[in-house]
């Protein structure tokens, strides 16, 4: 499986003026030409795109939710107000829904101009109460970032009639949330960030994680691929990767591994449950079309191929 290309930055047709905070006005003055900043914090941090300098460079301000929130563990309390959770050494401060929940700078209008100008087709997966409410408790984000809001104002998303699958808060086609899906594999929140975080996933046992530290690269997206039972960094931030997802090539980045009738096949397939494709993608063998497949939880998909990779390397793990 090919790696994410690093194509040149897209611009957005429409995002919403109330992506740019105060705080982002501040950032615009350091960040002239790059998403560069001084401090060590937003070194490493990915950002978001809110307009285009007059020398032509987009200008940007920083995603929130990852980098603050969960996944860079050196930082305390830092623009608490756009990470979501606090960090107190190193330790979770929770807070209530109505700290997560933001009416008035939510990421979510953003989202859905995303949605609307997509290349490829796309399913929102409505969200219900509570289970939207208890996604976002216990993920700790609030809506002003994009996984905020996918959390709680959808179930999921449906991309390319389902083949990938981006998880919300959980939906009767995607009977998944992020934080459970997270739990179920070991990748509990308790009072300190996990070590990497899945947000998505494909029909054939592909996962997507954001780094939390454990793969050397706090923040991007790695995809582990399973016709090479490793992860790969895709060199993208959370909003980078659903902005591929949109309107990336998947099937340049898929070659190979969609046979004919995957569409029909699809549809029959359940959003916890992926194709267990024989022989493996990793082994050598037939073209994909004459290889058997059988749908299976995902998370016995997980457990074979993730796991077992992982155990494998286990002097060197790839978590």
């Amino acid at each position: 499986m090919r790696l994410f290309s690093h194509p040149q930055t897209r611009q957005l047709k429409a995002i919403s003026r109330n992506c740019k905070s105060d705080f982002s006005v501040k950032f615009e003055a350091v960040c002239k030409r790059t998403a560069i900043a001084s401090d060590a914090f937003f070194a490493s941090a990915k950002v978001i795109r809110f307009g285009v300098a007059p020398n032509g460079w987009p200008q940007y301000a920083p995603v929130s939710l990852i980098l603050a929130v969960l996944f860079l563990s050196g930082c305390a309390d830092l623009h608490a107000e756009k990470s979501g959770v606090q960090r107190n050494r190193g330790q979770m401060n929770i807070r209530d829904l109505s700290q997560l929940v933001n009416t008035k700078e939510s990421a979510w209008p953003m989202i859905q101009a995303w949605v609307k100008d997509a290349k490829n087709q796309v399913e929102v997966l409505p969200p219900t109460d509570p289970a939207r409410s208890r996604a976002l408790l216990a993920t700790q984000v609030t809506t002003r970032s994009p996984m905020g809001s996918i959390i709680y104002e959808t179930g999921g998303l449906l991309i390319d009639h389902g083949w990938l699958r981006i998880l919300g808060s959980g939906h009767p086609k995607l009977p998944r949330t992020l934080p459970d899906w997270n739990k179920s594999v070991g990748n509990a929140f308790t009072s300190k960030a996990p070590p990497f975080l899945l947000v998505a996933d494909d029909a054939i046992g592909g996962f997507f994680a954001i780094d939390g530290g454990a793969f050397g690269k706090p923040g991007n997206v790695f995809n582990f691929a399973p016709d090479s039972l490793r992860w790969e960094d895709t060199g993208k931030s959370y909003t980078d990767f659903i902005d591929f997802c949109l309107n990336g090539d998947l099937q340049k980045f898929y070659e190979g591994l969609r046979w004919q009738g995957w569409q029909a096949d699809l549809k029959q397939l359940p959003g916890d449950k992926g194709f267990m494709i024989y022989p493996f993608l990793f082994a050598a063998g037939p073209p994909i079309d004459a290889r058997q497949r059988k749908p299976v939880p995902l998370s016995e998909l997980y457990g074979l191929f993730v796991e077992k990779a992982n155990a494998a390397q286990s002097k060197k793990p790839t978590f």
